[in-house]
């Protein structure tokens, strides 16, 4: 049983002239964060308007249905799927049209679902899909319905989104549109999934501000947008019809993003949390070079070729080849048009896709000894194939390299490693694991290194920074009590169809 990830792309957007446009350029930039679905949700004074499909982005929209987009109150998200079968109908944007007429958009994964959805289902609130988005739509809605006004203030967006963060267990970013009203954008109380705000001069909105949240800067950039700061862990941002921006953080907890976004899933463009994903992984490399060393000088390894394989190990591949004085080659090359094999949603589909994803230069293998680095190693199945490619095109030794310490604990908050039988690392030793992977040598960055990596990226980060690294050390920053309910009704969904 294997379970996706939801690192889903989000953006939201007011005073936009176009906001189904920026919207689908922002889209564009965050595909690396979903390929299953796209949608975007637009609101005029002519009503709710929406696109969504299965695929990628450029498949989804075309010139016609852009054209019904309308309006400069809008969302934008790339599907990830993690929880539900797969069905259109769980393809975000969600809407809900009474009482206020509500958009949303969600990256994360709630980890009580299953209770908060019978919790809605006793106040006979029927919902359409087995989705953590709807549930949340349906709490949020719930709660402001309660406040029983016909104009909401902030005070109400304020008590909703605080008995959300009371109520859901897990990860979650989140920007939604109410009608006539504005966009509200906030995250959850350990900041676990990222989200940023950006603002550009537009003659044409209120105030002559326009306004954009999304997962990552680099959709900002793209669009124009100059990065104002990070919403906070806990925020609430506001952002109303006539240009009125109001926040306040509702529950101050120690902030924990996820060290997969700098490791692995965000563009390597953006800054999360101050801290640039680039310099974040020159330093895994430069960190990782001086534990190669040590390995290479107490058992006597030599090497003639630092080789990534792509993409996300490049950066780090370079720094640990300068450092080690070894030279670096592009010698897996990749198939541009194959999916990330990462979020592919079975073991299967990522073995076949390997074969088509990946050819070796062969010429440039030939009698090397190659240091093989890779982001990190979650079940072995890609870096086994990896492994064994560069061995039948002509290596003599293959020294596998992880710029992540080994994954021994499953993540509960949207990696695609919930079940921990699945990890390699799980119950095995180094030994076991190179015997496993068909390595010479196996070498994974540390934990104190994975940290100081990251944290001295950035500018002024805190010396006790600590980023989620709960599949590492298994030390979650929430309750995962309920966890095992989510993975045996997630699987069963699997089984009912999921694409």
């Amino acid at each position: 049983m294997v379970i996706k990830m939801p690192m889903c792309g989000i953006v939201g957007m007011i005073g936009a002239k176009d906001a189904s446009r920026e919207a689908l350029l922002a889209l564009t930039t965050l595909q690396h964060r979903g390929q299953d679905a796209a949608g975007i949700l637009t609101l005029s004074s002519e009503g709710v308007h929406r696109v969504r499909n299965t695929g990628l982005v450029e498949s989804v929209f075309n010139r016609e249905n852009m054209e019904e987009l309308v309006g400069d109150l809008g969302l934008g998200h790339t599907r990830y799927s993690t929880a539900g079968r797969g069905t259109l109908a769980e393809v975000q944007p969600m809407i809900l049209t009474f009482p206020f007429g509500i958009g949303m958009i969600h990256n994360g994964n709630i980890v009580n679902s299953d209770e908060l959805a019978q919790e809605l289902k006793s106040t006979r609130r029927q919902l359409l899909t087995h989705s953590d988005t709807e549930v949340l739509l349906n709490l949020f809605a719930q709660a402001l319905t309660t406040e029983n006004n016909e104009h909401l203030s902030f005070e109400t967006f304020c008590k909703a989104v605080k008995t959300l963060h009371e109520k859901a267990i897990g990860s979650y970013s989140i920007a939604a549109v109410i009608a006539d009203h504005g966009l509200v954008a906030f995250r959850d109380p350990h900041g676990i999934r990222p989200i940023v705000w950006g603002t550009k001069v537009d003659a044409t909105a209120p105030g002559g501000i326009a306004h954009m949240v999304a997962s990552e800067t680099v959709a900002l950039e793209f669009n124009g947008y100059e990065l104002k700061r990070d919403i906070a862990p806990g925020e609430l941002l506001y952002i109303d019809v006539d240009g009125g921006v109001q926040t306040k953080v509702l529950i101050q907890k120690q902030a924990r993003p996820c060290m997969f976004e700098w490791i692995y899933f965000a563009s390597p463009e953006s800054v999360i949390d101050k801290i640039p994903v680039y310099g974040a992984r020159i330093n895994l490399g430069k960190k990782l070079a001086v534990l190669i060393k040590e390995r290479m000088k107490a058992q006597g390894l030599e090497a003639d070729v630092v080789v990534p394989v792509p993409d996300t190990a490049r950066i780090a591949a370079i720094s640990l080849s300068e450092e080690l004085g070894v030279p670096y080659r592009e010698l897996l090359i990749k198939n541009r048009y194959i999916k990330r094999t990462f979020i592919l949603d079975n073991q299967d589909k990522r073995q076949k896709a390997v074969n088509m994803k990946l050819s070796p230069v062969k010429s440039e293998f030939v009698g090397k000894r190659v240091i093989l680095v890779d982001d990190s190693i979650v079940r072995g199945t890609t870096s086994k194939k990896i492994i064994e490619l560069v061995r039948n095109a002509g290596a003599t030794k293959v020294y596998f390299v992880s710029t992540c310490p080994p994954i021994k604990h499953p993540c509960f908050y949207g990696i695609d490693f919930p079940n921990q039988k699945e990890l390699i690392a799980y119950g095995r030793t180094d030994a076991e694991i190179e015997k496993e992977l068909g390595a010479d040598a196996v070498i994974y960055q540390d934990i104190e290194g994975l940290r100081e990596s990251i944290r001295d990226a950035g500018e002024g980060i805190a010396k006790d920074f600590l980023p989620c690294m709960a599949c590492l050390d298994g030390k979650y920053p929430t309750d995962v009590s309920t966890s095992q309910r989510m993975i045996e009704r997630r699987a069963t969904d699997r089984k009912g169809g999921q694409a």
